[in-house]
C-alpha cells in the first residue's frame, strides 16, 4: 500500500483504521526523513511503501508513541536504501545531485527546514557514511533523542553520540559559510537570468564569484559536463557556449525548489531541467543543474514537507 493510495483512503470518506490513520497523519514528516536521508524523492516513495507494510503488521496496543515508531521504521528502510544507492552511483553517469522537489513558499520561510533541504546541503550530506547520515538528520535536523535513534540505527546511545559528535564536525568543516536569505538569492538569479537571456558575458562574469562550480546531472540521459566546471571564466564560457549552440528557444521561470528560489528551465515549451544556486555576498558560488529526466517527475506539482 503506497503512501499515495493511503492517503487517497484517507479522503474517500470512510473511517481510517488506527494504523491507516497514524500513517497519514505523519507521512509528510516520514518522507521528509527519507528524502533528507537519500536525497531521492523516487526511492523516498519506495521507503514510505515498504514503512507502511510493516507498521500495518504491528501490533499497535504496544506502541506508546507512532510517531516515534514511524520514524524508527522508516530509518531503518532508509538506511538499507541509501546503502543499495551508494552501488547505484558508482556507475552513475557524471555527477550526482540529489532530485529537486518544488516546494511551497512556507518551506522557504521555515529556516531550519529550508537550509536542512537546499541543495548545497543535501550534497554535503551524500558526504557521510549511510549510518553518521541518518544519526545526522536525525539528531540534527528532526531532534530525534539519542535513544530513539540508537534503536532506529541499531547502535547504542553512547555509540550514538560519538557518532553525531563526529557527523556534526564534518557537516560543520564543509557546509556553507553563511545563510544567505531567500531574497538575496533570489535578487542574483535574476540577474542571472537576466545576462543569460541578453548574452551578456561580463555581466555573467560579475554576477559568479571567481571560485564558482557549475555540476550538472544528465545521468547519462541529457547531455552534461562529466565534471564540474570550476571558476568563473570557464563556468561562464562554457554557459555562453551552451546557449550559442543551442537552437531551442529557452524560458527561465522562476520557482522555489529545495526550500530556496531557483529557476525552471524549458526548451520550447518542455522542461530540460532546475537550476538551483548558491550564493555568497550577493555572488554566486555554486550552480546545480538538474536535466536527468527521472529526476524531473516532481516539478510540476509541490510537494510538502515538514520537520513535525
Amino acid at each position: 500500500m503506497s503512501g499515495r493510495t493511503t492517503d487517497s483512503t484517507a479522503g474517500s470518506g470512510h473511517t481510517a483504521d488506527p494504523a491507516t490513520g497514524s500513517f497519514v497523519a505523519h507521512r509528510n514528516l516520514l518522507f521528509t526523513v527519507a528524502y533528507e536521508m537519500l536525497g531521492s524523492a523516487a526511492d523516498a516513495e519506495d521507503v514510505l511503501q515498504d514503512t507502511w507494510l510493516r507498521w500495518a503488521e504491528v501490533d499497535l496496543a504496544r506502541v506508546v508513541d507512532h510517531r516515534a515508531f514511524l520514524v524508527r521504521i522508516t530509518t531503518r528502510q532508509a538506511l538499507n536504501r541509501l546503502r543499495a544507492m551508494k552501488r547505484r552511483k558508482e556507475s552513475y553517469v557524471g555527477p550526482w545531485l540529489p532530485e529537486p522537489l518544488v516546494t511551497s513558499p512556507d518551506v522557504a520561510q521555515a529556516a531550519e527546514l529550508a537550509e536542512s533541504v537546499s541543495m548545497a546541503m543535501m550534497l554535503v550530506l551524500e558526504t557521510l557514511s549511510p549510518t553518521e547520515r541518518a544519526v545526522f538528520v536525525l539528531r540534527e535536523v528532526f531532534d530525534v533523542g539519542y535513544d530513539d535513534i540508537a534503536a532506529a540505527v541499531g547502535k547504542s546511545p553512547a555509540a550514538v553520540r560519538q557518532i553525531a559528535h563526529r557527523a556534526r564536525r564534518h557537516v560543520d568543516a564543509r557546509r556553507p559559510r553563511t545563510v544567505v536569505s531567500p531574497g538575496e538569492t533570489r535578487a542574483a538569479l535574476e540577474s542571472f537570468r537576466r545576462v543569460l537571456e541578453t548574452g551578456d558575458l561580463r555581466g555573467l562574469l560579475d554576477v559568479l564569484a571567481p571560485d564558482v562550480v557549475l555540476v550538472g546531472d544528465g545521468g547519462g540521459l541529457k547531455q552534461t559536463s562529466r565534471r564540474p566546471t570550476l571558476g568563473a571564466d570557464k563556468v561562464a564560457r562554457y554557459m555562453m557556449g551552451a546557449l550559442g549552440k543551442n537552437k531551442h528557444r529557452i524560458t527561465m521561470t522562476p520557482t522555489v525548489v529545495n526550500g530556496g528560489p531557483a529557476l525552471l528551465v524549458r526548451q520550447d515549451g518542455t522542461i530540460d531541467g532546475v537550476l538551483t544556486v548558491h550564493v555568497e555576498d550577493a555572488r554566486i558560488t555554486g550552480l546545480y543543474y538538474v536535466r536527468n529526466p527521472e529526476k524531473l517527475d516532481r516539478v510540476g506539482d509541490e510537494t510538502p514537507l515538514t520537520l513535525r
